[in-house]
């Protein structure tokens, strides 16, 4: 093989492609170069930093007690990953990581250092919207029922306890679990989700645990798993409900004697994780039927929350709608001011067998369709148009039955037609001058988009 020749490589080319500032320093402590990165970083251009002292430079919090060379040349090795903060010639503080490298000769004998400068400003901004997405505030709701839910969870969060979140497909769960650890002292630790409901038993003991090599025909390495990533940090285990009685047990030990197994080892293995499950099955029902270990569910539920389906919440449905408005018009660069009354009344009746999940994704099908400022019933999915079969039983709980399901055929209609009024009123068997008495006494607001046919 061919020796590659390295005498014309262009190594200043090579360093100004780099995204971390490269900073090299003589033993006088005086700057010798910096590559473009670091010139955009530090705010002094290459010429004008050459021969500065690098405490003027690269103005760190580590120069005002040990400089990160003294201290790698009184250890006679490098550091890395030193987190600090500079201020650069413009006086602004940037948040930092880096690398102190020593330089040396073909001898052995150090002539300088190199500081490898990570600008972090963008990540802690990432963490801080990550942070922001999983704040409480976030978790939106007016509902009695998530009011309860909403006083409990600084509680939570402070608290090493099991939670056992309970609720249908979409309601949150992840998101409130996310939000607990998010919260908690745990919160620089990792957040670990895992999905019980689409793994095999085997494979969710191997997901979990870990195994080593040679514990079946397959591993030929070993694999850490789960727990051990989540160390000191958060396991959510989702769609607990799914888990089997062998590996419940396993699970129970952990949370008895905070440490484990490996599949195919006898070694334990110790590890400092949060637990916090999530259900959409009655586990209390599971205990009963010998499906699910009644120890373990009381360890899981040392602090129980239930989560109830968004149709029984809909007087949550117009912030979630205000909330996934705002969401999508960032995404998709649009500008929706609101959403029609009508198409507001549309969604209010919807029954969302997906829950949030679906509310969310009915919003972005009808922020994506609509090229006005106003959302309308034609923007909405076709498939929400329908009466709920419990909307007789709740008419028969306000003041007016008879006019509150009247406006609801009326509104019905008027959607499957796509507010077409000859057509509704033709379906209605009501003359067009009759509909528009109707649509005016029950308050119905049609699409300003749509030209009037009565």
């Amino acid at each position: 093989m061919k020796t590659l020749d390295t005498r014309h490589v262009d190594t200043e080319g090579i360093f100004d492609s780099l995204n971390d500032g490269v900073v090299t320093i003589g033993l006088d402590k005086k700057i010798k170069y910096l590559n473009k990165a670091a010139e955009r970083l530090l705010g002094y251009s290459r010429e004008e930093a050459k021969e500065m002292s690098c405490a003027q430079v690269v103005r760190c919090a580590a120069c005002d007690h040990e400089c990160l060379l003294e201290q790698a040349l009184s250890a006679r090795r490098n550091i890395y990953n030193y987190e600090t903060v500079l201020r650069n010639k413009n006086g602004k503080r940037v948040m930092i990581s880096t690398n102190t490298i020593l330089l040396k000769n073909k001898s052995g004998r150090v002539t300088g250092g190199v500081e490898i400068i990570r600008d972090r400003s963008q990540v802690e901004a990432l963490n801080e919207a990550l942070r922001g997405k999983y704040s409480f505030e976030n978790i939106i709701g007016k509902n009695h029922r998530m009011q309860s839910v909403y006083t409990l969870l600084p509680e939570m969060a402070r608290s090493e306890s099991g939670i056992l979140i309970e609720g249908e497909p979409g309601t949150g769960k992840e998101l409130l679990a996310h939000a607990i650890h998010e919260n908690s002292p745990r919160r620089e630790k990792p957040f670990i989700k895992v999905n019980c409901g689409g793994l095999t038993d085997v494979m969710l003991a191997c997901e979990l645990f870990g195994y080593v090599k040679g514990a079946f025909t397959g591993a030929v390495s070993d694999r850490v798993g789960q727990l051990e990533l989540a160390d000191g940090g958060t396991l959510f285990l989702d769609e607990i409900g799914y888990m089997s009685p062998a590996t419940q047990l396993k699970l129970l030990q952990l949370l008895k004697e905070k440490q484990f197994e490996r599949v195919g080892e006898t070694r334990k293995v110790r590890a400092d994780v949060r637990m916090i499950a999530a259900t959409h099955r009655d586990l209390n029902a599971a205990v009963e039927q010998a499906e699910f270990l009644g120890e373990l569910y009381d360890q899981l539920k040392m602090v129980p929350v239930v989560l109830p389906p968004l149709r029984e919440r809909r007087d949550d449905i117009p912030l979630l709608v205000r909330h996934f408005l705002k969401r999508f018009n960032t995404l998709l660069e649009k500008k929706i001011k609101s959403v029609a009354p009508a198409a507001m009344d549309i969604l209010l009746n919807y029954d969302y067998p997906e829950n949030i999940q679906e509310l969310e994704n009915v919003m972005e099908h009808a922020v994506v369709l609509c090229q006005g400022s106003t959302i309308l019933p034609s923007h909405l999915p076709k498939d929400i148009f329908y009466v709920k079969d419990d909307f007789i039983d709740r008419a028969i709980e306000q003041e007016d039955p008879f006019k509150t399901l009247e406006r609801q055929l009326v509104l019905k209609v008027l959607s499957q037609t796509d507010w077409d009024y000859q057509e509704a009123a033709y379906r209605l068997k009501v003359s067009r001058t009759t509909l528009w008495r109707k649509i005016k006494e029950f308050g119905i607001s049609h699409p300003r988009s749509k030209p009037s046919h009565v």
